[in-house]
Protein backbone atom coordinates (compact mmCIF):
# COMPACT_ATOMS: atom_id res chain seq x y z
CA UNK A 1 0.00 0.00 0.00
CA UNK A 2 1.47 3.24 -0.93
CA UNK A 3 1.45 6.10 1.29
CA UNK A 4 0.65 9.82 1.03
CA UNK A 5 3.50 12.45 2.38
CA UNK A 6 1.09 13.42 4.54
CA UNK A 7 0.88 10.15 6.49
CA UNK A 8 4.50 9.22 5.97
CA UNK A 9 5.15 12.63 7.86
CA UNK A 10 2.15 11.77 10.51
CA UNK A 11 3.60 7.90 11.17
CA UNK A 12 7.34 9.42 11.49
CA UNK A 13 5.73 12.08 14.34
CA UNK A 14 4.29 9.20 15.90
CA UNK A 15 7.35 6.78 15.85
CA UNK A 16 9.22 10.24 17.28
CA UNK A 17 6.66 10.66 20.15
CA UNK A 18 7.01 7.19 21.10
CA UNK A 19 10.89 6.49 20.97
CA UNK A 20 11.68 9.99 23.05
CA UNK A 21 8.44 11.02 25.05
CA UNK A 22 6.21 7.95 25.89
CA UNK A 23 3.41 10.20 27.39
CA UNK A 24 2.05 13.45 26.56
CA UNK A 25 0.11 14.81 29.88
CA UNK A 26 -0.58 18.55 30.18
CA UNK A 27 1.81 20.73 31.36
CA UNK A 28 1.80 24.31 32.74
CA UNK A 29 5.02 27.31 33.27
CA UNK A 30 5.34 30.56 33.70
CA UNK A 31 6.36 31.89 30.06
CA UNK A 32 7.86 35.69 31.17
CA UNK A 33 10.09 36.51 33.14
CA UNK A 34 9.70 36.51 36.79
CA UNK A 35 9.69 39.57 38.51
CA UNK A 36 7.55 42.88 38.74
CA UNK A 37 6.35 44.14 35.00
CA UNK A 38 2.80 45.03 33.53
CA UNK A 39 1.88 41.04 32.36
CA UNK A 40 3.10 37.80 33.56
CA UNK A 41 1.50 34.66 31.44
CA UNK A 42 1.05 31.12 32.55
CA UNK A 43 1.43 28.89 29.50
CA UNK A 44 -0.44 25.43 29.66
CA UNK A 45 -0.29 22.78 26.94
CA UNK A 46 -1.74 19.39 26.47
CA UNK A 47 -5.47 17.41 25.89
CA UNK A 48 -6.22 18.92 29.18
CA UNK A 49 -5.14 22.33 28.96
CA UNK A 50 -8.66 24.10 28.15
CA UNK A 51 -10.46 21.25 30.50
CA UNK A 52 -7.62 22.15 33.20
CA UNK A 53 -8.36 26.26 32.48
CA UNK A 54 -11.81 26.08 32.89
CA UNK A 55 -11.24 24.96 36.18
CA UNK A 56 -9.64 27.84 37.82
CA UNK A 57 -10.98 30.54 35.43
CA UNK A 58 -14.54 32.11 35.48
CA UNK A 59 -14.88 34.29 32.33
CA UNK A 60 -16.90 38.11 32.89
CA UNK A 61 -19.95 37.24 30.17
CA UNK A 62 -20.04 33.40 31.79
CA UNK A 63 -18.78 31.48 28.86
CA UNK A 64 -16.56 29.21 28.99
CA UNK A 65 -13.19 28.28 27.61
CA UNK A 66 -14.01 25.11 25.73
CA UNK A 67 -16.80 27.22 24.11
CA UNK A 68 -14.27 29.19 22.35
CA UNK A 69 -12.57 28.71 19.24
CA UNK A 70 -8.57 28.85 18.94
CA UNK A 71 -7.28 32.55 18.73
CA UNK A 72 -10.13 33.63 20.95
CA UNK A 73 -9.45 35.38 24.48
CA UNK A 74 -12.00 36.24 26.90
CA UNK A 75 -11.64 38.78 30.06
CA UNK A 76 -12.10 37.45 33.77
CA UNK A 77 -10.90 35.99 36.76
CA UNK A 78 -8.74 33.25 38.30
CA UNK A 79 -10.05 31.48 41.57
CA UNK A 80 -8.18 28.60 43.99
CA UNK A 81 -11.95 27.53 45.16
CA UNK A 82 -13.75 30.78 46.10
CA UNK A 83 -10.87 32.69 47.03
CA UNK A 84 -10.39 35.47 43.79
CA UNK A 85 -6.22 35.40 42.85
CA UNK A 86 -6.38 38.06 39.88
CA UNK A 87 -8.41 39.49 36.98
CA UNK A 88 -6.38 38.12 33.62
CA UNK A 89 -7.21 37.85 30.03
CA UNK A 90 -6.92 34.39 28.89
CA UNK A 91 -6.14 33.51 25.25
CA UNK A 92 -6.94 29.98 23.70
CA UNK A 93 -5.11 28.38 20.91
CA UNK A 94 -6.64 24.69 19.92
CA UNK A 95 -3.89 22.09 18.04
CA UNK A 96 -2.32 21.76 15.55
CA UNK A 97 -2.47 25.63 15.11
CA UNK A 98 -0.75 26.56 18.06
CA UNK A 99 2.96 26.67 19.46
CA UNK A 100 3.67 23.13 20.62
CA UNK A 101 0.92 21.85 18.05
CA UNK A 102 -1.12 21.11 21.22
CA UNK A 103 -4.38 22.64 23.01
CA UNK A 104 -3.10 25.53 24.71
CA UNK A 105 -4.16 28.30 27.12
CA UNK A 106 -2.07 31.21 27.90
CA UNK A 107 -3.51 33.29 31.07
CA UNK A 108 -2.47 36.88 31.16
CA UNK A 109 -1.73 38.22 34.88
CA UNK A 110 -0.74 41.24 36.65
CA UNK A 111 2.89 40.87 36.49
CA UNK A 112 5.06 39.78 39.59
CA UNK A 113 6.13 37.04 41.48
CA UNK A 114 3.49 36.58 43.95
CA UNK A 115 0.72 36.92 41.48
CA UNK A 116 2.06 34.71 39.00
CA UNK A 117 3.24 31.60 41.35
CA UNK A 118 -0.03 32.11 43.05
CA UNK A 119 -1.68 31.19 39.69
CA UNK A 120 0.83 28.61 38.49
CA UNK A 121 -0.10 26.98 42.01
CA UNK A 122 -3.63 26.95 40.88
CA UNK A 123 -3.23 25.29 37.71
CA UNK A 124 -0.86 22.69 39.12
CA UNK A 125 -3.33 21.79 41.94
CA UNK A 126 -6.34 21.37 38.86
CA UNK A 127 -4.44 18.44 37.13
CA UNK A 128 -1.51 19.76 35.47
CA UNK A 129 1.91 19.17 36.00
CA UNK A 130 5.03 21.68 35.99
CA UNK A 131 7.00 21.70 32.55
CA UNK A 132 10.64 20.85 32.55
CA UNK A 133 13.33 23.19 30.93
CA UNK A 134 12.15 23.85 27.25
CA UNK A 135 9.47 20.95 27.31
CA UNK A 136 7.03 23.52 25.31
CA UNK A 137 9.42 23.71 22.34
CA UNK A 138 10.23 20.57 22.96
CA UNK A 139 6.74 19.27 22.24
CA UNK A 140 6.57 21.89 19.22
CA UNK A 141 9.59 19.93 17.64
CA UNK A 142 8.52 16.14 18.79
CA UNK A 143 5.04 17.34 17.57
CA UNK A 144 6.40 17.96 14.06
CA UNK A 145 6.29 22.19 14.45
CA UNK A 146 9.41 22.61 14.40
CA UNK A 147 13.34 21.15 13.50
CA UNK A 148 15.62 21.02 15.72
CA UNK A 149 17.94 23.86 14.19
CA UNK A 150 14.88 25.68 14.66
CA UNK A 151 14.21 25.05 17.99
CA UNK A 152 17.82 25.47 19.37
CA UNK A 153 17.31 28.65 17.31
CA UNK A 154 14.28 30.13 19.95
CA UNK A 155 17.02 30.30 22.77
CA UNK A 156 19.00 32.20 20.28
CA UNK A 157 16.95 34.99 20.10
CA UNK A 158 16.40 35.39 23.92
CA UNK A 159 20.14 35.46 24.61
CA UNK A 160 20.84 37.86 21.86
CA UNK A 161 22.97 40.97 22.37
CA UNK A 162 23.44 42.31 19.30
CA UNK A 163 21.17 42.96 16.30
CA UNK A 164 22.78 40.85 13.65
CA UNK A 165 22.53 37.82 16.39
CA UNK A 166 18.86 38.58 16.52
CA UNK A 167 18.54 38.52 13.18
CA UNK A 168 20.65 35.26 12.12
CA UNK A 169 18.65 33.89 14.94
CA UNK A 170 15.88 34.66 13.66
CA UNK A 171 16.10 33.72 10.07
CA UNK A 172 17.08 30.05 11.49
CA UNK A 173 14.02 30.00 12.97
CA UNK A 174 12.47 31.00 10.14
CA UNK A 175 14.20 28.08 8.43
CA UNK A 176 16.52 29.57 6.31
CA UNK A 177 19.45 26.84 7.72
CA UNK A 178 16.75 24.31 7.38
CA UNK A 179 16.63 25.01 3.63
CA UNK A 180 19.66 24.89 3.31
CA UNK A 181 20.54 21.62 4.77
CA UNK A 182 17.37 20.37 2.77
CA UNK A 183 18.78 21.48 -0.49
CA UNK A 184 22.24 18.90 0.31
CA UNK A 185 20.21 16.24 1.65
CA UNK A 186 18.02 16.13 -1.41
CA UNK A 187 20.94 15.45 -3.87
CA UNK A 188 22.33 13.32 -1.86
CA UNK A 189 19.29 11.69 -1.75
CA UNK A 190 18.37 11.17 -5.28
CA UNK A 191 21.89 10.16 -6.28
CA UNK A 192 21.79 7.39 -3.34
CA UNK A 193 18.14 6.55 -4.51
CA UNK A 194 19.39 6.18 -8.30
CA UNK A 195 22.41 3.56 -7.06
CA UNK A 196 20.34 1.17 -5.30
CA UNK A 197 17.75 1.41 -8.01
CA UNK A 198 20.62 1.06 -10.62
CA UNK A 199 21.71 -1.93 -8.74
CA UNK A 200 18.62 -3.85 -7.13
CA UNK A 201 16.58 -3.37 -10.49
CA UNK A 202 18.81 -4.25 -12.97
CA UNK A 203 16.19 -5.47 -15.52
CA UNK A 204 13.59 -2.61 -15.15
CA UNK A 205 15.34 0.58 -17.08
CA UNK A 206 17.15 2.43 -15.07
CA UNK A 207 19.47 4.87 -16.53
CA UNK A 208 23.10 3.35 -15.69
CA UNK A 209 24.81 5.54 -13.01
CA UNK A 210 27.56 7.96 -14.46
CA UNK A 211 30.85 8.05 -12.71
CA UNK A 212 31.35 11.56 -13.88
CA UNK A 213 27.64 12.70 -12.61
CA UNK A 214 28.25 10.92 -9.03
CA UNK A 215 31.74 12.67 -8.79
CA UNK A 216 30.37 15.96 -9.57
CA UNK A 217 27.11 15.54 -7.41
CA UNK A 218 29.61 14.34 -4.58
CA UNK A 219 31.97 17.53 -4.47
CA UNK A 220 28.87 19.97 -4.93
CA UNK A 221 27.14 18.68 -2.01
CA UNK A 222 30.73 19.23 -0.28
CA UNK A 223 30.94 22.48 -1.32
CA UNK A 224 27.98 23.08 0.05
CA UNK A 225 28.35 21.97 3.50
CA UNK A 226 32.05 23.35 3.49
CA UNK A 227 30.12 27.34 2.87
CA UNK A 228 28.05 26.33 5.94
CA UNK A 229 30.91 24.85 7.89
CA UNK A 230 32.19 28.52 6.88
CA UNK A 231 29.32 30.61 8.94
CA UNK A 232 30.03 28.85 12.54
CA UNK A 233 33.38 30.80 12.80
CA UNK A 234 31.53 33.89 11.94
CA UNK A 235 28.45 32.80 13.61
CA UNK A 236 29.71 32.57 16.77
CA UNK A 237 31.35 36.32 16.80
CA UNK A 238 28.93 37.64 15.87
CA UNK A 239 26.26 35.70 18.86
CA UNK A 240 29.04 34.80 21.69
CA UNK A 241 31.95 36.94 20.88
CA UNK A 242 35.54 37.34 20.66
CA UNK A 243 37.39 37.29 23.63
CA UNK A 244 40.02 40.13 22.93
CA UNK A 245 42.33 41.59 25.13
CA UNK A 246 43.75 45.00 24.94
CA UNK A 247 47.52 45.25 25.49
CA UNK A 248 50.72 47.54 25.27
CA UNK A 249 53.27 49.14 27.42
CA UNK A 250 51.82 51.80 30.18
CA UNK A 251 50.25 55.33 29.33
CA UNK A 252 49.66 54.17 25.24
CA UNK A 253 46.09 54.71 26.25
CA UNK A 254 44.58 51.62 27.00
CA UNK A 255 42.24 51.95 29.57
CA UNK A 256 40.76 55.04 27.57
CA UNK A 257 40.39 53.02 24.05
CA UNK A 258 38.49 50.34 26.92
CA UNK A 259 36.13 52.91 28.38
CA UNK A 260 36.01 54.31 24.84
CA UNK A 261 34.39 51.26 23.64
CA UNK A 262 32.36 50.43 26.90
CA UNK A 263 30.93 53.82 26.77
CA UNK A 264 31.54 54.25 30.84
CA UNK A 265 34.45 54.65 32.93
CA UNK A 266 35.20 50.91 33.50
CA UNK A 267 39.38 51.53 33.74
CA UNK A 268 41.06 53.97 35.60
CA UNK A 269 42.95 56.49 33.83
CA UNK A 270 45.90 58.70 35.00
CA UNK A 271 49.60 59.83 33.62
CA UNK A 272 51.03 57.21 36.78
CA UNK A 273 52.52 54.21 34.36
CA UNK A 274 50.88 51.09 36.34
CA UNK A 275 47.24 51.78 37.16
CA UNK A 276 45.83 48.81 35.64
CA UNK A 277 47.39 45.91 37.08
CA UNK A 278 44.31 43.18 37.20
CA UNK A 279 42.58 42.47 34.11
CA UNK A 280 39.43 44.59 33.93
CA UNK A 281 36.50 42.85 31.42
CA UNK A 282 33.38 44.25 29.85
CA UNK A 283 31.35 43.17 26.74
CA UNK A 284 30.98 45.65 23.78
CA UNK A 285 28.98 45.60 20.47
CA UNK A 286 31.48 46.97 17.64
CA UNK A 287 29.32 46.80 14.71
CA UNK A 288 27.96 43.60 13.99
CA UNK A 289 30.52 41.43 16.29
CA UNK A 290 30.55 41.71 19.89
CA UNK A 291 33.73 42.02 21.62
CA UNK A 292 34.50 40.07 25.15
CA UNK A 293 36.72 42.93 26.01
CA UNK A 294 39.92 42.30 28.64
CA UNK A 295 41.65 45.50 29.62
CA UNK A 296 45.14 44.19 30.69
CA UNK A 297 48.12 45.56 32.67
CA UNK A 298 50.71 48.17 30.99
CA UNK A 299 53.34 45.54 29.45
CA UNK A 300 56.70 46.16 30.79
CA UNK A 301 60.14 45.45 32.66
CA UNK A 302 59.19 46.47 36.64
CA UNK A 303 60.23 45.87 39.71
CA UNK A 304 56.79 45.95 41.53
CA UNK A 305 55.49 42.10 42.72
CA UNK A 306 51.76 43.30 42.49
CA UNK A 307 52.51 44.74 39.00
CA UNK A 308 54.53 42.06 37.47
CA UNK A 309 51.62 39.58 38.44
CA UNK A 310 49.90 41.78 36.16
CA UNK A 311 52.08 41.97 33.49
CA UNK A 312 52.30 38.15 33.43
CA UNK A 313 48.64 37.66 33.09
CA UNK A 314 48.44 40.04 29.80
CA UNK A 315 50.62 37.91 28.22
CA UNK A 316 48.95 34.76 29.11
CA UNK A 317 45.96 36.55 27.79
CA UNK A 318 47.76 37.18 24.51
CA UNK A 319 48.25 33.42 23.86
CA UNK A 320 44.23 31.88 25.10
CA UNK A 321 42.80 35.35 23.49
CA UNK A 322 40.81 35.23 20.20
CA UNK A 323 41.86 38.99 18.76
CA UNK A 324 44.82 40.77 20.08
CA UNK A 325 44.28 44.72 20.01
CA UNK A 326 47.54 46.44 20.01
CA UNK A 327 48.29 49.53 21.29
CA UNK A 328 51.05 51.96 20.47
CA UNK A 329 51.31 55.62 21.09
CA UNK A 330 51.75 57.83 18.28
CA UNK A 331 53.41 60.39 19.89
CA UNK A 332 56.90 58.51 21.01
CA UNK A 333 59.15 56.47 19.31
CA UNK A 334 58.77 52.31 20.24
CA UNK A 335 61.20 51.56 22.81
CA UNK A 336 62.00 47.74 24.09
CA UNK A 337 59.06 47.35 25.57
CA UNK A 338 56.94 47.80 22.69
CA UNK A 339 59.28 45.51 20.57
CA UNK A 340 59.20 42.92 23.25
CA UNK A 341 55.32 42.81 22.55
CA UNK A 342 55.03 42.88 19.68
CA UNK A 343 57.76 39.67 19.03
CA UNK A 344 55.20 38.47 21.36
CA UNK A 345 52.22 38.81 18.64
CA UNK A 346 53.80 36.70 16.09
CA UNK A 347 50.58 34.52 15.06
CA UNK A 348 48.22 36.24 16.90
CA UNK A 349 45.19 37.43 15.05
CA UNK A 350 45.88 40.90 15.77
CA UNK A 351 45.18 44.73 15.32
CA UNK A 352 47.65 47.33 15.78
CA UNK A 353 45.74 50.42 17.38
CA UNK A 354 48.09 53.96 17.07
CA UNK A 355 46.65 55.98 19.76
CA UNK A 356 46.88 59.50 19.98
CA UNK A 357 46.82 60.81 16.97
CA UNK A 358 45.60 64.39 17.92
CA UNK A 359 49.70 64.54 19.10
CA UNK A 360 52.26 65.41 16.87
CA UNK A 361 53.76 61.99 15.32
CA UNK A 362 57.03 60.49 16.65
CA UNK A 363 56.49 56.83 15.91
CA UNK A 364 57.95 54.90 12.92
CA UNK A 365 55.14 52.50 12.11
CA UNK A 366 56.67 51.09 9.20
CA UNK A 367 58.37 48.91 11.96
CA UNK A 368 54.95 47.57 12.98
CA UNK A 369 54.20 46.46 9.77
CA UNK A 370 56.49 43.87 9.82
CA UNK A 371 54.76 42.73 12.57
CA UNK A 372 51.19 43.35 12.07
CA UNK A 373 49.10 43.59 8.71
CA UNK A 374 46.10 45.55 10.24
CA UNK A 375 47.19 49.06 11.50
CA UNK A 376 44.13 51.89 12.58
CA UNK A 377 44.52 55.21 13.75
CA UNK A 378 42.35 56.49 16.20
CA UNK A 379 42.47 59.50 19.01
CA UNK A 380 40.79 57.96 22.12
CA UNK A 381 40.87 60.96 24.07
CA UNK A 382 38.89 62.87 21.47
CA UNK A 383 36.64 59.57 20.14
CA UNK A 384 38.03 59.62 16.52
CA UNK A 385 38.77 56.62 14.58
CA UNK A 386 36.16 54.44 16.42
CA UNK A 387 34.65 53.28 12.93
CA UNK A 388 37.95 52.55 11.29
CA UNK A 389 38.39 50.43 14.37
CA UNK A 390 35.30 49.08 13.65
CA UNK A 391 35.59 48.14 9.97
CA UNK A 392 39.23 46.55 10.91
CA UNK A 393 37.30 44.46 13.65
CA UNK A 394 34.67 43.00 11.46
CA UNK A 395 36.99 42.79 8.66
CA UNK A 396 39.42 40.56 11.00
CA UNK A 397 36.58 38.39 12.19
CA UNK A 398 34.96 37.28 8.73
CA UNK A 399 32.12 39.05 9.07
CA UNK A 400 32.69 42.26 6.64
CA UNK A 401 29.80 40.16 4.16
CA UNK A 402 28.06 38.25 6.64
CA UNK A 403 24.45 38.17 5.79
CA UNK A 404 22.39 36.93 8.84
CA UNK A 405 18.98 35.79 6.52
CA UNK A 406 21.29 32.86 4.97
CA UNK A 407 21.25 31.06 8.19
CA UNK A 408 24.15 30.08 10.06
CA UNK A 409 25.07 27.11 12.09
CA UNK A 410 25.04 28.30 15.56
CA UNK A 411 26.42 25.48 18.10
CA UNK A 412 28.71 22.43 18.07
CA UNK A 413 25.78 20.14 17.61
CA UNK A 414 24.98 21.46 14.35
CA UNK A 415 29.09 21.92 13.48
CA UNK A 416 29.42 18.46 14.33
CA UNK A 417 27.00 16.69 12.52
CA UNK A 418 27.95 18.62 9.47
CA UNK A 419 32.07 17.67 9.92
CA UNK A 420 30.86 13.69 10.56
CA UNK A 421 28.70 14.31 6.73
CA UNK A 422 31.51 15.88 5.12
CA UNK A 423 34.01 12.64 6.22
CA UNK A 424 31.04 10.13 4.99
CA UNK A 425 31.24 12.41 1.51
CA UNK A 426 35.00 12.31 1.22
CA UNK A 427 34.91 8.69 1.69
CA UNK A 428 31.97 8.03 -0.62
CA UNK A 429 34.68 9.97 -2.78
CA UNK A 430 37.68 8.49 -2.26
CA UNK A 431 35.67 5.14 -2.66
CA UNK A 432 33.92 6.00 -5.79
CA UNK A 433 38.04 7.36 -7.26
CA UNK A 434 39.69 3.55 -5.81
CA UNK A 435 37.24 2.24 -8.06
CA UNK A 436 35.74 0.17 -5.50
CA UNK A 437 31.83 -1.27 -5.92
CA UNK A 438 28.89 1.22 -5.96
CA UNK A 439 27.40 -0.58 -2.95
CA UNK A 440 30.62 0.44 -1.04
CA UNK A 441 29.84 4.34 -2.28
CA UNK A 442 26.10 3.82 -1.49
CA UNK A 443 27.17 2.71 2.34
CA UNK A 444 28.90 6.46 2.51
CA UNK A 445 26.58 8.50 1.38
CA UNK A 446 23.41 6.98 3.24
CA UNK A 447 25.86 8.10 6.67
CA UNK A 448 26.21 11.73 5.05
CA UNK A 449 22.22 11.73 4.94
CA UNK A 450 22.09 10.25 8.82
CA UNK A 451 24.30 13.03 10.14
CA UNK A 452 21.98 15.47 8.24
CA UNK A 453 19.07 14.21 9.54
CA UNK A 454 20.80 14.23 13.14
CA UNK A 455 21.52 17.79 12.48
CA UNK A 456 17.57 18.75 11.70
CA UNK A 457 16.29 16.36 14.29
CA UNK A 458 14.58 14.14 11.44
CA UNK A 459 16.65 10.91 12.93
CA UNK A 460 17.72 11.28 16.66
CA UNK A 461 18.48 10.03 20.11
CA UNK A 462 16.58 10.65 23.19
CA UNK A 463 20.01 11.62 24.56
CA UNK A 464 20.49 14.13 21.73
CA UNK A 465 17.33 15.65 22.17
CA UNK A 466 17.41 16.28 26.45
CA UNK A 467 20.85 17.75 25.60
CA UNK A 468 19.56 20.25 23.06
CA UNK A 469 16.54 21.19 25.48
CA UNK A 470 18.69 20.92 28.59
CA UNK A 471 19.57 24.37 28.16
CA UNK A 472 16.32 26.21 27.68
CA UNK A 473 14.65 28.40 30.54
CA UNK A 474 11.39 27.05 32.25
CA UNK A 475 8.38 28.04 30.12
CA UNK A 476 9.89 28.11 27.07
Amino acid sequence: MNLSKAEIKETELKIRKENIMNEFDTVAAISTAQGAGGIGVIRISGDSAVEIADKVFKSAGGKKLSELKGYTALYGKVYDGEQCIDEVVSLVFKAPHSYTGEDVVEISCHGGIFVTREVLRTVLKNGARLAEAGEFTKRAFLNGKTDLTEAESVMDIIGAKSRAAARAALSVREGALRKRIDKVKEDILTRTAHLQAWADYPEEDIPEVSFEALENSIKESEKELNDLLKTYDVGQAVKEGIDTVIVGRPNVGKSTIMNLLAGCEKSIVTEIPGTTRDIIEETVVLGDVILRLSDTAGIRDTDNKVEQIGVSRAKERIKNCGLVLAVFDNSSKLNDDDMELLEELKGTPCIAVVNKTDLEKELDDNIIKDYVKKIVYISAANNTGLESLTEAVTEICGAENFDPSQGILSNERQRDAVLNSLKSLKEAKEALEMGMTYDAVTVSLEDAISCILELTGERVSETVVDRVFHNFCVGK
